[in-house]
């Protein structure tokens, strides 16, 4: 194993060492390029390797830190604990994360998304319009040799976060000992793919050279990697399918609704099925990552850098929607056989009480009811991200007598594109009788382009399946739904959006030595920064058709269609699915997108002599470009009282100007207005260490951060889609930012070589909380959207490209008054307070009392956390409002009571673990990983369902626990072999609408992926 990864430096004590804090990073080769000659002094090398090797020197890194610090070192080159990097960082003590289709890409620390991620130091910038910088899928964890999790900040730290700030850490040349060539060759395998194994391969050189002219030193490492990720995602609607008894008296819009409206009514209430969506997600990622570092130390005193990180990611999404929808139509008309009682709970105290619920029966068709409906929808989701993001950064150091100072000019951009085309067939069931047909059979204009299947459902179990009711006498054959002449072309979304993003910054950093004094140094510095974040909206839609005259038949396009995906099932084994349907080929749809959309606009000009083809161009509503300058400069004490207390005392100051420029829309046209403001903070920071024990570190770190709104959240334009379920997001661009105050206590006992008891408290408040308010817009006595009316007197926004489905608005209409999201700030301060404990141990030292079994080590961590405050409220949606009167005997809308609830904090789970047993002995290393979350809310939901879905109110996505393993093993010094795999027990998500055991609403079925290859050093 390569020694230069894990060599551990100590015994450095003068005063200029100890003054210069910011400098601890103690493994030359993972340490960010701020070592001065002063630092590497005395200083005593041991060699170790593997796991134990990495947690002792991340360790020792952590202790010897000033502020609240959290360390992951790879264990060899391009060797993390894990292939993902957000998955590496969920080893930490306070951190969770989120997962698209069983991939980590969020990750929450302290409960907060809202962090900072830095390369070297550096701000990154994201693929997206948020803050947070670059995407943890888009940098492969073999080019990066360490992480840290900063959760208590100094006055140098770049502000911006709430959680706590993620440095990611790459090789640093001038600090190896030999010549580092090391190669590694992987494949992964998913057990939800279809398309075999995807190949990863790594690689890295490093040298340094000494020359008359001084040292040079050059580091190269890049990776290729291909990666598929699937999970079934299953959806079931009951929030609008409310059934009233038969003794109730339903009065809606003031007028009384018939009894014989609804013969499926019973002695109660119930919920029905309103909505069936089976959605296969699938991701195909091919990543190529290049770090480079060039180091030039003329002497011991000065050195020049230059870093070059290079990322080029191709997200691909390959995913399927087959939908029952129209079900609701029939909802009155079909009784199901078995229910179940389903209590809602309580929000902000308030019991909102129970009611029987539909979990097993048939949905028939109804042709004297509705004449076309409940249908079925194929639809292929084919969109992507194509992003490119580079990072330069140049500067230097230098160290004095008394004066350390560094230098820096960076610069962050990303360049993303979003082309997208995707697809809806209708399928005509020809066992059902067209409507609106002529004396003589033919189709007219007023034949929908969609007719009635027969449904079939079982939710018991916890689990929600559903299929076609094949045992109906109008069910289709298998023959029938694979024929190209069964299906037509419903609709045809079209995308190429643009977001560029840019961060320059310059940054210069000083210490002052002092000499018999308690303050042993003065930090201080500034930085001045140019932010820039531009979107375009470059998107179309042809059809969203509703009548057979503008439908294509899929008989006139069939050499672009395929059968979808029969696997549905392959992750629970569940019997009742829909397996037989086909859909437009999505490979080809993203390899040769004109062809597809030449053959469709063909297939309409065959069908329609005056069709709807596409205009894709730039939507001059959506537009926005937002501009940010930010000048901070900061100053810090350094100070130090024997060897029982360390610390440092500082302020930043910053002031920021903001020029956020939009199209307003007016009947003369469009006018680019542009919206200025500017802000200032002075940030307090607080850092105190005491060591009252050699191996006890007493820790408190106290300081105000603020966090600025996404760019998407400030803008002044608006972004419309044709699909009427979604809400439109409105930004608000008189946003403040959050301002945040944080207390950091702990306790660490280091009892033992690499091991450590530590014990923690955090206290966060949050001013100027940013939270989702929606605006829903009200429904008539159908059931539907305002559609006539665009001011929209009775709330939401005016979509006017909104496709009527024949659920929210009638088949046919274009244009309706859709719920209106938007992000306020919160004017009640919030809590967050928690509890992190961390224990670390292995049993090296008892190596002669155990021998082989000496190998095992284990870490293990929790975290409990507590979220208080808040005053913004969500609101029941009208189909939650419904079933919540409802319940309370309450049938007249005039009379109706909406349920309301302080939204909070999302993605936030009061309690989280891990748990990790790991081997290391004879070249064998092995690693065994439990991850457990405690239930949280969240607006990340399956098929495209919003608030208007889910009552109005976030989901609860329940505990989760995954295991992950892994195995190598060295069969020589060159040559290591290996096996990792994630999610092994094949852990799902499961998520309830309004509170967590409350109606079953999404289900996520995830993968298990198997990586597996080799290592070679040269």
């Amino acid at each position: 194993m390569n020694t230069q990864l894990n060599r551990i430096t100590s015994g450095i004590h003068n005063n200029k060492r100890k003054a210069a804090l910011c400098s601890t990073a103690m493994i030359a080769m993972l340490a960010a390029p701020t070592l001065s000659a002063q630092e590497v002094e005395d200083v005593e090398v041991i060699e170790v390797s593997g796991i134990r090797a990495s947690l002792t020197t991340a360790l020792l890194e952590k202790r010897e830190t000033t502020n609240l610090v959290e360390i992951i070192q790879a264990e060899d080159i391009g060797k993390l604990p894990d292939q993902n990097l957000a998955e590496v960082l969920e080893n930490i003590t306070g951190i969770q994360i989120t997962r698209t289709a069983g991939v980590g890409t969020g990750v929450q620390i302290r409960g907060s998304n809202s962090n900072n991620v830095l390369i070297n130091g550096v701000q990154t910038v994201s693929s997206g319009t948020g803050r947070g910088g670059i995407s943890f899928e888009d940098v492969s964890a073999s080019i990066i040799a360490g992480v840290e999790v900063a959760k208590a900040s100094d006055a140098k730290t770049i502000e911006g976060s709430v959680g706590g700030t993620v440095n990611l850490r790459t090789i640093r040349p001038l600090e190896l000992d030999e010549r580092l060539v090391n190669v590694r060759v992987q494949g992964e395998d998913s057990s939800l793919t279809t398309d075999g194994i995807q190949p990863r391969f790594s690689a890295v050189y490093g040298d340094n050279w000494d020359t008359d002219s001084g040292k040079f030193g050059f580091v190269f490492s890049g990776s290729l990697t291909k990666q598929e990720s699937s999970s079934f995602r299953p959806r079931v609607d009951r929030d609008g399918s409310l059934v009233e008894n038969c003794n109730a008296v339903v009065v809606r819009s003031g007028e009384a609704e018939d009894i014989a409206d609804r013969p499926a009514c019973q002695d109660f209430d119930f919920l029905g099925i309103q909505f069936l969506n089976q959605e296969y997600e699938n991701f195909e990622y091919e990543t190529t990552n290049i770090s480079t570092t060039f180091e030039y130390a003329p002497n011991d005193n000065t050195k020049f850098f230059v870093d070059v990180v290079l990322t080029d990611q191709e997200r691909r999404q390959d995913s399927t929607r087959v939908q029952g929808s129209g079900v609701s139509s029939v909802l009155n008309y079909n009784v199901p056989t078995e229910f179940e009682m389903v209590n809602y709970g309580s929000l902000d105290g308030v019991a909102l009480g129970s009611i029987q619920t539909a979990v097993r029966g048939t949905i028939e068709p109804d042709l004297s009811v509705d004449d076309d409906d409940p249908n079925l929808r194929f639809s292929s989701d084919t969109g992507a991200r194509l992003t490119d993001t580079s990072l330069f950064r140049i500067g230097g150091e230098w160290q004095g007598e008394n004066l350390f100072a560094s230098f820096e000019i960076s610069s962050a951009d990303s360049d993303t594109t979003n082309p997208n085309l995707s697809t809806t067939l209708n399928f005509i069931n020809p066992n059902a009788p067209l409507d609106g047909l002529d004396d003589d059979g033919n189709i007219t204009a007023n034949t929908s382009n969609d007719n009635a299947v027969p449904f079939i459902y079982d939710l018991t179990g916890g689990a929600l399946t559903f299929g076609i009711n094949f045992d109906s006498p109008m069910a289709p054959t298998v023959a029938q739904l694979m024929d190209p002449a069964n299906v037509v072309l419903d609709q045809v979304t079209l995308g190429r959006n643009e977001t560029n993003n840019s961060l320059d910054a310059l940054r210069a950093d000083f210490t002052y030595f002092l000499e018999d004094s308690p303050v042993t140094s003065i930090d201080f510095g500034f930085r001045l920064s140019k932010r820039e974040s531009t979107f375009n909206d470059i998107s179309d839609n042809i059809g969203g058709f509703s009548k057979m005259v503008d439908s294509p038949s899929g008989s006139l396009f069939s050499e672009l269609l395929v059968a979808g995906p029969d696997n549905f099932g392959d992750a629970d084994g569940r019997e009742l699915a829909m397996r037989n349907f086909i859909i437009v080929d999505p490979d080809l749809a993203f390899n040769d997108p004109d062809y597809v959309l030449n053959t469709l606009e063909s297939a309409l000009i065959a069908h329609d002599a005056s069709p709807d083809l596409s205009n894709l161009v730039p939507s001059s509503s959506a537009f926005f470009s937002i501009a940010e300058e930010t000048q901070a400069i900061y100053a810090q004490a350094n100070f130090e009282f024997g060897d029982l207390l360390t610390g440092n005392f500082g302020l930043r100051h910053l002031e920021t100007t903001v020029d956020s420029t939009g199209n307003t829309i007016t009947s003369a046209g469009d006018v680019l207005t542009t919206i200025s403001g500017d802000y200032s903070y002075t940030l307090p920071k607080l850092n105190i260490v005491m060591t009252p024990h050699d191996d006890v570190v007493l820790r408190l770190g106290w300081g105000q951060d603020i966090r600025r709104p996404d760019f998407s959240d400030l803008n002044t334009s608006v972004s419309y889609d044709p699909n009427i379920n979604r809400s439109v997001s409105i930004g608000n661009p008189g946003l403040e930012p959050q301002e945040i105050t944080t207390l950091d206590l702990a306790v660490e006992w280091y009892f033992a070589e690499a091991a450590v008891v530590s014990i923690g408290y955090f206290d966060k408040e949050i001013s100027n909380l940013f939270v989702s308010t929606l605006d829903s817009s009200p429904r008539d006595a159908n059931g539907y959207f305002e559609y006539t009316d665009t001011t929209c007197a009775g709330g939401g926004i005016f979509n006017p490209v909104a496709q009527g489905d024949d659920f929210l608005a009638p088949l046919g209409v274009t244009g309706a008054c859709v719920d209106k999201a938007t992000q306020v700030n919160d004017s009640a301060k919030t809590t967050q307070t928690g509890i992190e404990m961390a224990v670390q141990y292995d049993l090296s030292s008892f190596e002669d009392d155990l021998g082989w079994a000496s190998g095992f080590g284990f870490m293990a961590n929790y975290t409990i956390q507590e979220y208080k405050g808040g005053s913004v409220v969500n609101e029941s949606a009208g189909r939650g409002t419904d079933i919540f009167n409802a319940i309370n005997g309450i049938y007249n809308d005039a009379d109706f009571v909406k349920v309301t609830a302080v939204q909070g904090l999302l993605d936030f789970s009061e309690n989280a673990y891990n748990i990790t047993t790991y081997y290391e002995k004879h070249g064998l290393s092995a690693r065994l990983r439990y991850t457990w979350r405690e239930a949280f809310r969240t607006d990340d939901t399956a098929g495209g369902a919003s608030r208007n879905s889910t009552l109005g109110f976030p989901v609860y996505t329940h505990d989760r626990g995954q295991l992950n393993a892994s195995v190598s093993y060295d069969v020589n010094e060159q040559l290591n072999i290996g096996v990792e795999a994630v999610n092994l027990n094949k852990a799902g998500v499961t998520q309830s609408c309004v509170n967590e055991g409350a109606i079953l609403c999404f289900q996520g079925l995830a993968d298990r992926r198997i990586t597996f290859g080799a290592s070679y050093r040269f």
